[in-house]
């Protein structure tokens, strides 16, 4: 025998029933977990001072070791080694009396139950009979629930009051996937411990050490691969490594790996990226193609090209995040390549896009073609300019003049095109297409040189509801002969801009570039004329002798101040029309 336990000679080996990498090397004492220092700091503090706690919840995703930790704290609080070690500890060194028994989960004193299969209230009350009596051989009775979310509400209420003041010699430890289904009440009667993921480095390093153990030679690309499949799980990352080494039957390689895992070749996928970015689509649609064919899943690959979207992402904005051992000198340096190359928006925008295309390829029928459109997508819309960034180019542009077509797009072309910068391909805006018919010519009527000119003229052309929706839901953000920039309040009916662009052109012979804004621009006219009458009313409040008259009379109220006409002064705001009246307004219904 070694000293393991195993036995080490060939008919031993022969004769043993083979145990999975994931149960063979199962951590024994807190220093075999890996990634969980915190816990263990905690757990250390506490048993050196004599802080135990009577119930412990251990939290997590699959895999990081919740019922193994259990195992470990089990024995931790029975750890005895008679005449030298009578008390709980974290140091365990050498086996106890116990130890063995404990973590192979046949000890009489520690009972695991699994909450997935018990989950009613008999089985509690079980729990709850036997912990009055004293445990056989231990210091502790110990039970471990498993899945412990998946106890029913009677079961849960029903542990309440012995979770909270269990006999001296009962200690508890629960372990979940769903910490979210188990009651507050059961959580603030434990003490709780978050298992952390593991990270894919540490899951290299792991690996890379079993393999020694085993004598098994094993590629560092496909430990990498296996480490990054397992998504910081160390059990799925030993059970991908058993069917590697199977699958292998010898060396264990990248390309083994990467056709048991369905990936794709990574300098293929970072090929695929650049193709798509540079809005290649032939060269994209083949290298896809190319990949399914050798047996990559189409949705994989789009997996794959949103982990190097943001990869390139991270390497752009926190310098040394290519320093991952995880990440393969192809990734590592490609990655920092492009990220000097490409824009932020660009990036964040082909993320939102993979995403929503991962989970259309996983539900298409034909997973290869929905990836294909994913990909159609991703090229031509990867660097479309922002709509800050359209409103700009609108803006920057000169407004037509005359008779001129608003757009007149290259002879031989659908539109115009407009280059997205940082490499990028070049997008087409589609532009409206002149029209056939022969256009009378209109014959200008007015001239304005500000917008409440505008305004004016309308009332005085008798279009009253475009006047009353200028002065109610346009806030102005820029005037310029030929080009009004302007933002609209939520109330703005949809065809104002259109109607007032028919207006200007047929008052003032000319086609006007109608912008609509993103910035707030200033108030409204209505708000203005508010602004003032509310002013007026205060200055009116204040004044001695209507306040003596207000005193005098309780219960009035100032509705309205009117200024005379014989004064020089008048209501209505500098350069704007009145107020439109209600009734013209009928009449011209």
């Amino acid at each position: 025998m070694d000293g393991t336990g195993h036995d080490s000679t060939a008919a031993g080996a022969v004769n043993a029933p083979y145990r999975v990498l994931a149960r063979k090397y199962r951590p024994k004492s807190f220093a075999d977990l890996i990634g969980q220092e915190p816990m263990v700091r905690t757990l250390t503090n506490a048993f050196k001072t004599g802080r135990i706690a009577q119930a412990y919840m251990l939290t997590g995703v699959r895999g990081v070791g919740k019922t193994t930790t259990a195992r470990i704290l089990a024995r931790a609080l029975n750890y005895a080694i008679p005449g030298e070690v009578e008390r709980p500890s974290i140091e365990l060194d050498r086996l106890g009396e116990h130890c063995a028994a404990i973590m192979e989960g046949r000890h009489v004193d520690v009972i695991e139950m699994d909450a997935a299969s018990h989950t009613g209230i008999d089985d509690i009350r079980e729990i709850i009979e036997a912990s009055r009596y004293r445990p056989a051989i231990a210091r502790y009775k110990v039970y471990i629930i498993d899945e412990v979310h998946m106890l029913s509400k009677q079961a849960f209420n029903g542990l309440l009051k012995t979770l909270e003041e269990p006999p001296e010699h009962v200690k508890f430890i629960f372990a979940t996937t769903e910490i979210r289904k188990v009651p507050v009440t059961v959580l603030s009667r434990c003490q709780r411990f978050d298992l952390r993921r593991i990270e894919a480095s540490r899951l290299v390093e792991l690996m890379r050490g079993i393999t020694a153990s085993e004598n098994i030679a094993v590629e560092d690309d496909a430990l990498r691969m296996i480490a990054r499949a397992a998504e910081g799980s160390a059990r799925d990352s030993l059970s991908l490594l058993d069917q590697a080494i199977a699958h292998a039957d010898g060396t264990v390689a990248a390309d083994i790996v990467r056709t048991m895992l369905g990936l794709a070749d990574r300098a293929a996928v970072i090929d695929l990226f650049e193709d798509v970015m540079r809005g290649d689509v032939p060269a994209g649609l083949a290298r896809l193609k190319a990949l399914h064919e050798v047996g990559a899943e189409p949705a994989v690959v789009l997996e794959d090209l949103a982990a190097f979207t943001h990869l390139v992402t991270r390497i752009k904005v926190a310098p040394g995040a290519d320093e991952d051992e995880a990440l393969s000198e192809e990734e590592r340096l490609r990655g920092k390549e492009i990220a000097g190359k490409i824009s932020l928006r660009a990036l964040t925008r082909a993320w939102q896009m993979l995403l929503k295309g991962i989970d259309e390829a996983r539900a298409a029928p034909r997973p290869l073609a929905a990836a294909d459109m994913v990909l159609v997508r991703l090229a031509h819309a990867a660097d479309l300019p922002t709509p800050d960034e359209a409103l700009k180019v609108l803006r920057d542009s000169p407004p037509p003049r005359g008779d001129a077509p608003a757009y007149d797009p290259p002879s031989g072309s659908g539109g115009a095109r407009m280059s997205a910068g940082n490499g990028g391909p070049a997008l087409s805006m589609a532009r409206p297409a002149p029209s056939m018919a022969p256009r009378a010519a209109a014959e200008p009527t007015a001239r304005f040189d500000s917008f409440a000119a505008l305004v004016a003229h309308a009332g005085v052309a008798r279009e009253l509801r475009l006047k009353h929706a200028l002065e109610t839901y346009v806030r102005l953000v820029r005037f310029e002969t030929g080009k009004l920039e302007i933002a609209l309040t939520p109330q703005a009916p949809p065809t104002l801009t259109g109607e007032l662009s028919k207006k200007l052109e047929q008052w003032t012979g000319q086609r006007w570039m109608i912008a609509v804004s993103r910035e707030t621009g200033e108030k409204t006219i209505d708000e203005v004329r508010q602004s003032a009458r509310d002013q007026m009313v205060s200055d009116a409040r204040a004044d001695p002798v209507v306040a003596a008259v207000m005193a005098r009379f309780p219960g009035a109220e100032i509705v309205d101040v009117r200024v005379r006409a014989d004064e020089n002064e008048t209501a209505a705001l500098p350069d704007m029309a009145p107020l439109p009246d209600p009734e013209e307004m009928n009449e011209e219904d």
